[in-house]
């Protein structure tokens, strides 16, 4: 008769039961329970916080969002930048950069881990619009768009000019009063832009395209007054830099005040200091152009004067030394017709060798038919035929002679003759093949591999 399991032993004091409580008392939490707990009072306790730490481990997924761990000296922390939120960085995050980041704490379930949920991103120590402006000046730089050899120069006295600002502003009045200052009624287009605050720079980079296609426009200008980085942030950004970089006709960037640098001013042409100084950059002083005009006229006419005469005199230096000209056209003609008949006598020379060398060739090539040595070819290819059809042959008998001795073994090691033999193989619920009696306990089925066909049994008893 097969042995009966032993009962249940009764529940000890240093034991559970079957609802997870202690003989004593005590509760005993499950796993996700526990993660619950530790979660709201994790978030509950931190549900706002400002961390600092160097950004590591940076993940970018398609989604939008930004993963990365903030870490210090000592420990490391977990955060997460959803896509909205990223959406609205000025800078790039990038492995290394130090951060001071503003959020929640945050437990993850699935793998009992806490992290922060960013709100706010901003760098240690500069400010956001810098980081972001040195991150997009140097990716810019490495472009080659700030290179000296693209920069333009402006023309001597362009024909139209295409001013792009907000219509608004002072800077309309002051380029316009020194430009027609310098030189009036030099036609000027007004293309209205934005210059400040949301859509602004899409705005610009729209005005700069519109103002290189208006007809006679040579030179384009961008401006604004002075004011804050964040006022100016407008001609930072990538769309304004790309847009003066594929301009067809040279740009200007008057932008600010002389300290203040924007990205506009490193990619434009040429770069004023001010609005006003651009006008001056490209207008010139009409009174003064007429004087040095009224100065080149007369020297040009005094050189001309000049040259005319020592051009008359040596002229009549040359037609006192030419002599009759048809005496000179006779003598060529003569000339020619020598040439002419030695050319002939020369090609009719040369014919006439090229068609004895010619007969040689034919003879030498009658002599040599090439007729024999086909025939001594063919007979050396039947030869090489006959060679490589007994070395395949050979070949492939060694290759088949190892190929039954390979076979041979394989079918010798192979577990299905130990099958055949009598034996069978066993293998427990989970499909592993049952090697020793401890992996199965009573009660359990388990699979059987004969050498035909498998069983399905079940086990009463185990023994070692």
């Amino acid at each position: 008769m097969p042995e009966r399991l032993p009962p249940r032993p009764a529940t000890s004091a240093g034991q559970f039961d079957l609802f997870g409580k202690r003989a004593g008392g005590q509760r005993v939490y499950t796993v996700s329970e526990l993660t619950r707990e530790l979660k709201a009072v994790l978030e509950g306790r931190f549900p706002s916080v400002l961390v600092r730490g160097e950004v590591s481990n940076l993940r970018a997924q398609s989604s939008g969002h930004l993963y990365f761990t903030l870490k210090d000296a000592d420990a490391c922390l977990d955060a997460v930048l959803f896509r909205t939120e990223a959406r609205r960085l000025r800078f790039a995050l990038r492995n290394g950069l130090s951060l001071v980041v503003r959020g929640r704490l945050s437990v993850y379930e699935p793998q009992g881990r806490y992290q922060i949920v960013c709100d706010t991103v901003e760098p240690l120590g500069a400010g956001a619009l810098q980081v972001a402006f040195e991150q997009l000046k140097e990716r810019l730089q490495k472009e080659g768009l700030f290179e000296s050899g693209r920069k333009r120069k402006l023309p001597f006295l362009p024909r139209r000019i295409a001013l792009v600002t907000s219509p608004s502003g002072a800077v309309v009045h002051d380029f316009l009063r020194v430009l027609h200052r310098r030189f009036p009624n030099l036609p000027v287009l007004i293309v209205p832009a934005r210059v400040q605050g949301e859509g602004a720079s899409q705005e610009i980079a729209r005005g700069i395209v519109r103002a290189a296609k208006q007809p006679r426009v040579e030179v384009v200008v961008v401006a604004r007054g002075g004011g804050s980085l964040e006022d100016l942030w407008a001609f930072n950004e990538e769309v304004v830099a790309r847009a003066l970089c594929g301009c067809p006709v040279p740009t200007v960037s008057a932008v600010g005040h002389e300290t203040d640098v924007t990205i506009a001013d490193f990619c434009a042409d040429v770069r004023a200091p001010t609005p006003t100084a651009a006008a001056e950059l490209i207008a010139r002083v009409k009174e003064e152009l007429a004087v040095d005009l009224a100065q080149r006229r007369a020297r040009l006419l005094r050189a001309m004067r000049t040259q005319l005469e020592r051009r008359g005199g040596a002229l009549d230096k040359l037609r006192g030394r030419v002599a009759d000209p048809r005496r000179l056209i006779g003598d060529r003609k003569l000339r020619l017709d020598r040439l002419r008949q030695r050319l002939d006598d020369l090609l009719h020379d040369r014919q006439q060798a090229r068609k004895e060398e010619l007969r040689a060739l034919r003879e030498r090539l009658q002599g040599q038919h090439p007729r024999e040595r086909l025939h001594r070819l063919e007979r050396e290819v039947v030869r090489l035929e006959q060679r490589l059809r007994a070395l395949a042959e050979r070949a492939l008998a060694a290759r088949r002679h190892r190929h039954d001795g390979l076979a041979a073994r394989l079918d010798a090691l192979s577990p299905l003759k130990v099958l055949a033999r009598g034996y069978a193989v066993a293998f427990d619920p989970q499909g592993h093949a049952v090697l020793k009696s401890s992996q199965v306990r009573a009660g359990e089925r388990v699979r059987i591999r004969l050498h035909q066909g498998e069983l399905v049994a079940e086990v009463e008893e185990t023994s070692d």
